[in-house]
């Protein structure tokens, strides 16, 4: 942690252990239910609030560890949005001779595999006290 960033008020380290659980559960809902991982994730409620969360708090966390936490969510967030839409729009046509389906189904088992993967280790790094590099 960087001696020259302010140490963030304790409320502010729960409230982001809140969003990663909000992610969480909708991750174990995807594998859990019906849906996928991936899909859980951008349109489930869980998920949804945790990106609204951060948004409304962002400013809160500025000039703190944390901050790099918050990025880390909402990027995971938009990327595996942004990714998933492209899967869509590449498999769509490809639906048309049948190997679209699979190239849906494996787009979102990889998009989910990475979704899972940015949750546990941004909240093993949250509990550990550490930042998220965020690229």
């Amino acid at each position: 942690m960087n001696d020259l960033q302010r140490t963030p008020d304790p409320s502010l380290l729960t409230w982001t252990h809140v969003i990663y659980g909000l992610h969480a559960l909708s991750v174990l809902i995807g594998i859990t239910g019906p849906a996928t991982i991936v899909g859980s994730f951008i349109f489930g409620l869980p998920s949804i609030a945790a990106v609204i969360m951060n948004y409304a708090r962002r400013r809160d966390v500025a000039d703190t560890w944390l901050a790099s936490h918050f990025t880390w969510q909402i990027r995971t967030f938009w990327i595996a949005f942004i990714a998933s839409a492209l899967v869509l729009i590449i498999s769509a046509p490809l639906m048309l001779i049948l190997v679209g389906f699979a190239t849906v189904a494996i787009g979102f088992l990889i998009v989910g595999a990475w979704v899972l993967y940015r949750v546990a280790r941004g909240w093993l790094a949250l509990r550990d006290g550490r930042t998220m590099s965020v690229p």
